[in-house]
């Protein structure tokens, strides 16, 4: 921990030497929060502070879902984009559980696609797993075909909100 935050404090020392500025909407570099309210010059070492205060106070999240402290609703990562990651990064661990119909995976990705309940999407992830998985499935093409399915299902497309 005290590696950590020397490190962090040599980093804004090294900015404040060599000029460097970073530059955001209505904040610096330490982002959206409280710490962007307190600390409203865009120098390293003041965004040290007002990143150590967000992190500290955990306010930042909440400013990002209510819209307040500098932050917007809409966020910077889109949920079609967090969908995409999330099956990029769990791409091995979704062929299993889909098979199985259940899983935290599975799970997450159905809260991830809006829908209310877990055991449909597995139900029919498991039912219909050789048409999501051939030998060219890609993460994104997985969610293509998830998506799709989900329209064209009774249930489905009345359980969850893509």
């Amino acid at each position: 921990m005290k590696k950590q935050l020397l490190a962090i404090g040599l980093a804004g020392l090294l900015g404040l030497s060599s000029g460097i500025s970073v530059s955001a909407a209505e904040y610096g570099a330490a982002g959206c929060g409280l710490g962007s309210i307190v600390f409203k010059e865009n120098k390293a070492i003041l965004q040290i502070l007002a990143a150590t205060t967000n992190g500290t106070s955990g306010n930042q999240t909440f400013g990002i879902t209510t819209g307040t402290s500098n932050c917007a609703t809409d966020g910077l990562v889109r949920n079609e984009k967090v969908q995409e990651v999330f099956v990029s990064v769990n791409f091995n661990s979704l062929e299993m559980e889909m098979a199985q119909g259940k899983g935290e995976k599975l799970q997450a990705l159905s809260s991830l696609l809006g829908c209310t309940s877990d055991s449909a999407l597995g139900a029919y992830t498991k039912s219909n797993f050789n048409n999501f998985f051939q030998e060219e499935t890609t993460p994104s093409s997985l969610l293509s075909a998830v998506k799709e399915g989900i329209k064209k299902d009774a249930v489905l497309s009345k359980n969850c909100k893509l």
